[in-house]
């Protein structure tokens, strides 16, 4: 009798031993297709500091060389942004006055040209600690916000200004000569400008709000009252020269933007089924 037989009464040989390898963590947990951070990187409080520093240095760096090329062709654009007030004489009435209007007009339209560098920045920062659903929504979102920036600005160039100008002029033309500031002027046309464009960006914020399942369309389209009352408010408060065919139309615009919007997140409810 073997040793082995003598220690199991039964006879039989001990069954060899089992070996496990070692499991890496993704073969404990195989990725889902539904990963929820798909680009999230661990960095620490200082590195995500110094990433957000870096940003911001180089969207600055953009809104300056924007300017810069801006300022090279300043008296084109200051044409252009007269053609609105036609027939009205401008002055300059102090030293230099045209000097920092053409910083200023510069600085807007770097801005503009600038910006879409600035949401890439702005959206490269994030995008780690967004999830694959909220990723899908980013390209559409800054598209639209792009193409509504610029139909903003050209609505109040085109629709807004000329209209809030003849009321204007028109109100007085019995009694003054219009002979405006080229400062004044500047400051009125480039506010109500970019004050449109913002606004104009009301059906992407819808979108997003519809997308993430915060809002639903029906829910929006019963609020319709409150919202024709803040459009009002806010043509008021948006539009620099307070004139009521100025408020009317910017009221008008908001409140359509406001409707096509809803419209927007209802036909992408009923796509999604």
């Amino acid at each position: 009798m073997t040793d082995s037989a003598r220690e199991d009464p039964s006879g039989l040989e001990p069954p060899p031993p089992i070996r496990i390898g070692r499991i890496s963590a993704m073969e404990e947990r195989p990725p889902s297709p539904g990963d929820e951070f798909p680009g999230e990187v661990e960095m620490s409080l200082v590195d995500h500091l110094e990433e957000l520093r870096r940003r911001i240095l180089r969207s600055l760096l953009a809104l300056l060389v924007g300017a810069a090329l801006c300022l090279a062709f300043v008296k084109p654009l200051v044409r252009l942004l007269e053609v609105p007030a036609d027939g009205i004489r401008f002055l300059q009435l102090a030293p230099g006055e045209f000097l920092f209007v053409s910083l200023k007009v510069a600085g807007y339209a770097g801005l503009t040209l600038a910006l879409p560098y600035m949401l890439y920045e702005g959206l490269a920062f994030v995008l780690p600690g967004l999830t694959r659903r909220e990723r899908r929504l980013v390209a559409p979102a800054v598209a639209g916000s792009a193409v509504l920036f610029a139909a903003g600005l050209a609505f109040a160039w085109w629709a807004l200004v000329p209209a809030a100008l003849r009321f204007l002029v028109s109100y007085g033309a019995d009694v003054v000569e219009p002979s405006w500031s080229i400062e004044r002027y500047l400051d009125f046309v480039l506010l109500l400008m970019v004050a449109t464009a913002l606004a104009f960006q009301l059906p992407v914020l819808q979108l997003l709000l519809g997308a993430l399942g915060l809002v639903r369309a029906r829910t929006m389209l019963a609020a319709w009252r409150w919202v024709v009352l803040l459009a009002a408010l806010g043509g008021a408060v948006l539009t620099p020269s307070t004139d009521p065919v100025t408020m009317l139309l910017l009221t008008g615009a908001i409140t359509g933007l406001y409707l096509a919007g809803v419209g927007m997140v209802a036909l992408a409810e009923r796509l999604r089924g």
